[in-house]
């Protein structure tokens, strides 16, 4: 199991043990039951272990159902960072995130602890384990785009983005309008791609392991489906409306969450419930594809089927040798 030795700007050492385990890949694959897994068997192993949230909207106090947010009974009595950290009226930025997660693994080392970082937030996990700086802010540009969004639709700012900047613009999509207002602010104030604060040659902030879980796309799709459904079944909809009172309408960032939206426009009688239902699982399904395709990116990422039924023993093969071979992302034909 690795020990704490942190190293700004390090990366995967020969004979070197990562700090820091990362646990990746598409929503539905098991993530979060594999870092309790990994984290159990840690302990066993006289190295206990915390884990620390990188999914963007388990950020957020309340939004449990829609966001698969593990209860405090299910987490085992392993301690979690980053998570109900913010209000449902706040905006969640990853430089926010990037600052406050690394200054929980930071801490977690400092115990002599190990920190599994686990998510499929693509943008967040990135900005915790790769060194890359954000591009600052501009008030005046940002509120002219903003001004644009409004007017014009997202559709309008996706064409301008896919111009300038055809990568950012695939992996942002043409609907979120937030990001595709950031991504056009970073390249007018830098004059570069919004992609370029992603280094292709990634320099880590500390030696990590990174290990990813995928599912062949036939397999993961009606899991994905059946996840929504029960979304609904589990309350989604009441937890929602609980929500209102705190200003998710308005939260900038929580009113537009995949299924949270749609319970939203649910309650407000511009959909029914089967047409929020298959909003959501066709949201969910595009969603799924595009962290596919950021996570698989990762030359250094070890796949692991998820449903193997020993995939946690494959995971502390892993960790116990990270010089083995990488295994590739080598998806069915069908995924």
């Amino acid at each position: 199991m690795p020990g704490p030795n942190p190293v700004a700007g390090a990366g995967p050492v020969p004979g070197a043990d990562p700090t820091l385990i990362v646990i990746v890949g598409p929503t539905g694959t098991g993530k979060s039951d594999l870092s309790l897994d990994v984290a159990e068997r840690s302990a066993e192993a006289g190295r206990p272990a915390e884990i620390v949230n990188a999914d963007a909207m388990q950020l957020y106090r309340g939004m449990d159902i829609g966001t698969a947010k593990l209860s405090v009974a299910d987490r085992r009595g392993i301690p979690h960072h980053m998570l109900d950290v913010l209000r449902v009226t706040d905006e969640a930025t990853v430089a926010r995130y990037q600052t406050e997660a690394r200054a929980a693994i930071t801490d977690i080392v400092s115990r002599g602890r190990v920190p599994i970082l686990v998510g499929g937030s693509g943008l967040y996990v990135s900005a915790v384990v790769y060194d890359f700086q954000f591009p600052g802010t501009d008030a005046a540009v940002r509120a002219r785009l903003e001004a644009e969004l409004v007017e014009q639709g997202p559709g309008a700012l996706y064409t301008r983005l896919k111009t300038v900047d055809p990568v950012a613009a695939a992996r942002i999509g043409a609907s979120n309008g937030r990001r595709l207002v950031r991504a056009l602010e970073v390249v007018e104030l830098t004059g570069r791609p919004h992609t370029a604060a992603l280094p292709d040659e990634p320099v880590y902030w500390m030696p990590a392991l990174t290990l990813g879980l995928r599912a062949q796309r036939a397999e993961l799709t009606p899991r994905l489906d059946a996840r929504v459904e029960g979304m609904w079944a589990h309350g989604l909809v009441e937890e929602v409306r609980g929500l209102i009172p705190n200003g998710i309408e308005t939260g900038v960032t929580a009113g537009r969450a995949i299924g949270y939206a749609q319970a939203l426009r649910q309650l407000a009688g511009t959909l029914s419930q089967t047409e929020a239902i298959v909003e959501t699982q066709q949201i969910t399904r595009r969603y799924a594809r595009r962290q596919v395709s950021w996570f698989k990116r990762s030359p250094h990422t070890h796949w692991i089927d998820s449903d193997a039924p020993d995939r946690v023993d494959q995971a502390l093969t892993r960790l116990a040798d990270p010089d083995q071979p990488v295994e590739h992302w080598a998806p069915h034909p069908a995924s």
